[in-house]
């Protein structure tokens, strides 16, 4: 009988999901609560509640060759770094070629997910759902997949920012801002220097930027004008982790204060380069520098219309505060005893199975806040999930020391994982990472490639299940998928200009050195020149 497996939302990692559960011979019913999928990606001019919000200008932050699915490039003319809209219209390109909406039920929220009676012999849940009519119907899947992120709730810690009930002014957090059309030309102050306050801050007119602890500021351009990702290879990781932390930390750390002085614009935090998630932003020294964004302390007060500042400063005539603080996640539909959410720290096997549950059959897809790309990371999960519910692999068992729990002190980064030593690790256990020493063997081309080049997805599709022919090309092509949306005008290098100048010079040159070595014989041959000729006849060809 084949399995049923319902899946909770229809982001990226839902239809990654979806595909997933499709490959491995699953029947997948993905419920997404509104009418279209694209997940935190869909702008909407109004935001819904506990669903993701972005706004207008949002571009990502990682490049195209990084963040596709395994098995199917983004087209070569798309930019590097593409905006919103871009990314939806390529998740419908992904949606269309698998034919994945047909599983898919819109305008359907779930409302409860629970074990059946005989759970833990069965392993089957009980899943109801509600439609846009508000008529609910309830169903029995053999395995769930929860994909709804981690940017549904936004975190608004009011009570930390005090007089903030007397401010005149108008405050939202970061999920509810859409355009700078209507605070351009009014004073702002913006909480927070993650992503999305950086954005933010660099969009509106007069800025105050308030930050507790600073950032390491990170551009999407890097040497040579490539994607800053693309320059992440697994040499690089793995001379971070032989390197002692602080050399690493440093590196990059001088690597980047070469680009502006983080102290100098007042951003340099007390932490090292590895130990939080850096902002990235092209934008942010340009503004500090051009004046329209000013870095500032955390608050001490509000008092009606005016901001203080921890360093005692003021700034009068405030009209709007963003909050941009962060989000916590939870599983309203879930009882907590399936998964425990407190402060933002939950207990899961490599942030994917609950370890207390009699059966694997529940799984959290996309519940990570990667040092790179999300999509590929959702699809491996997914990919391992699917291979846990149809029983081909085993995880250990509950007792078993392998059980990681996540329990990290900073609320941020609680779910913060590095892109390619996670890959690799899930990869490991779908058998599915690729075999460097083998390859440097067999395909040295490829190997080379592989150790030295960007580990784009493509890597994970060269060996073991979902295995993809498509894959050693893939990889051999990625460059050329980077500079392709750049060519838009012939470019052609000027051609060099001829010179006699280095002819003159060489034969002087030879001039003089015959003329050293023949000093002896210089006057007889200045007074006589026709015998240095009939030397030269000797040498040219017969009459």
């Amino acid at each position: 009988m084949t399995r049923r497996v319902a899946v909770i939302g229809g982001g990226s990692s839902g239809l990654a999901s979806i595909k997933t559960c499709l490959d491995e011979g699953l029947q997948p019913v993905c419920f997404e609560s509104s009418d279209d999928i694209g997940g935190l990606w869909k702008f909407k001019e109004n935001p819904e509640a506990d669903r993701a919000s972005i706004y207008q200008s949002v571009i990502i932050n990682t490049s195209k060759e990084m963040m596709c699915f395994s098995d199917f490039p983004i087209p070569a003319h798309y930019p590097n770094y593409m905006h919103n809209s871009l990314i939806v219209d390529y998740f419908r390109m992904f949606a269309d070629r698998f034919q994945l909406t047909r599983h898919i039920r819109f305008n359907t929220k779930v409302l409860q997910v629970k074990q059946r009676s005989d759970f833990s012999r069965s392993g089957q849940w009980d899943v109801e759902t509600e439609n846009k009519d508000g008529e609910k119907e309830k169903h029995i899947f053999d395995a769930v997949m929860i994909c709804i992120g981690h940017h549904c709730h936004p975190n608004l810690p009011l009570h930390d920012f005090p007089g903030i009930d007397s401010f005149t002014g108008k405050f939202f957090h970061s999920r509810d801002y859409k355009t700078a059309d209507e605070w351009r030309h009014k004073k702002a102050v913006v909480i927070g220097i993650g992503n999305s306050g950086g954005d933010i801050a660099v969009e509106l007119s007069r800025v105050y930027l308030s930050t507790r602890r600073g950032a390491w500021i990170l551009n999407r351009v890097s040497d040579n004008g490539l994607p800053r990702d693309m320059l992440n290879t697994r040499m690089a990781i793995f001379m971070r982790h032989v390197l002692p932390f602080g050399l690493s930390c440093g590196a990059a750390e001088r690597k980047v204060s070469r680009r502006f002085d983080h102290s100098l614009y007042n951003l340099k935090p007390a932490h090292r380069m590895f130990s939080q998630h850096p902002t990235v932003n092209d934008e942010l020294p340009n503004r500090i520098l051009s004046g329209t964004v000013q870095v500032k302390p955390n608050i001490r007060r509000f008092q009606g219309s005016s901001v203080e500042f921890d360093d005692g400063s003021v700034v009068e005539d405030v009209d709007l505060v963003v909050f941009a603080t962060g989000y916590r996640f939870s599983f309203p539909f879930l009882a907590s005893h399936v998964v425990s959410v407190s402060e933002n720290k939950a207990s899961l096997y490599k942030y994917v199975f609950p370890p207390e549950l009699d059966r694997p059959t529940l799984a959290i897809i996309g519940l990570v806040q990667p040092l790179g790309a999300i999509m590929p990371i959702s699809e491996m999960q997914a990919r391992w999930a699917t291979r846990v519910f149809k029983g081909e692999l085993l995880l250990p068992t509950a007792s078993s020391p392998q059980i990681r729990r996540m329990y990290v002190s900073s609320q941020r980064h609680t779910i913060q994982v590095d892109y390619i030593s996670y890959m690799d690790e899930i990869a490991e256990l779908v058998g599915v990472r690729p075999s460097l020493p083998r390859l440097l063997l067999t395909d040295p081309r490829l190997g080379l490639n592989l150790m030295f080049g960007p580990c784009t997805p493509y890597q994970y599709r060269l060996r073991g299940p979902g295995k993809w022919a498509g894959a050693r090309q893939a990889i051999f092509t990625q460059w050329e998928r980077v500079a392709r949306p750049m060519q838009t005008r012939p470019c052609h290098d000027p051609k060099p200009e001829r010179s006699l100048k280095w002819l003159l010079v060489v034969a002087a040159a030879a001039v003089g050195l015959a003329g050293y070595v023949n000093r002896n014989g210089l006057p007889a041959l200045l007074q006589d020149p026709t015998a240095l000729l009939d030397k030269i006849k000797v040498y040219l060809p017969a009459q």
